[in-house]
């Protein structure tokens, strides 16, 4: 008797480890899970559009994740832009005078400042109305050249970032940004480029025109799936 008793309990025992390791099995971490939070779906690995598809596109803005604030979501390929202030550099720059035209639209900021990077590095004292600033410390090479929350593939964003920025993550009471600096976007119209501020008494949210010659705060953006 003793020793089907046994039997029986070993029995019990195996059944219980199979159907454990049936259950393990069948949970997948990449499929969205309501009951963890937007970011523990994200750092487990579930696909951005499928988790916009569940909590709709405005529960991930203003999110702090890969080093910054979610201000936008490509709907196509589910790709991320974060953004953030970057005190430690105060007021900076903007480098060599030079007539330029770059874009505004959002995510094209990496390409500006490499842009921006590329001609700095060129003599712009022979150009028309062209001056050197004679320095790397301008706000494209620092942000180029930033490692920075773990990561080191940041850029200055676009006005349009800088805008979805504001609307997208200021305005819900997120991020970290500074109302008393102008910062610097990467979009050039000849010899102006633009900026904007989060103070709403001072252009707040609000792109506008402003002079190479000035120095401006430094936000920078990340970009990735």
């Amino acid at each position: 008797m003793k020793n089907l008793f046994l039997l029986f309990l070993s029995i019990s025992l195996i059944s219980c480890n199979v159907g454990l390791s049936i259950d393990d099995e069948q949970f997948d971490p990449t499929i969205f899970n309501s009951e963890v939070s937007i970011i523990e779906n994200l750092e487990n690995g579930v696909n951005v559009l499928d988790i916009v598809s569940q909590t709709g596109i405005d529960a991930l803005y203003g999110l702090e994740y890969g080093g910054g604030f979610i201000f936008h979501v490509d709907q196509i390929d589910g790709t991320l832009l974060v953004a953030r202030d970057y005190p430690v550099a105060g007021n900076v720059a903007w480098g060599d005078h030079f007539d330029l035209i770059t874009s505004s639209s959002i995510g094209d900021g990496l390409e500006n400042t490499q842009i921006m990077v590329n001609r700095n590095a060129e003599d712009n004292s022979m150009v028309t109305n062209g001056l050197e600033f004679g320095s790397d410390n301008y706000v494209f090479k620092i942000a180029l050249d930033l490692v920075h929350e773990g990561f080191d593939d940041w850029f200055i964003p676009t006005s349009d970032s800088m805008q979805a920025i504001f609307d997208n993550v200021y305005t819900k009471g997120m991020g970290n940004f500074n109302q008393t600096y102008i910062y610097w976007s990467s979009t050039k119209e000849g010899y102006y480029p633009y900026v904007m501020g989060f103070n709403l008494n001072s252009w707040g949210g609000e792109t506008f025109t402003g002079s190479c010659f000035d120095v401006n705060g430094v936000l920078i953006v990340r970009k990735f799936r």
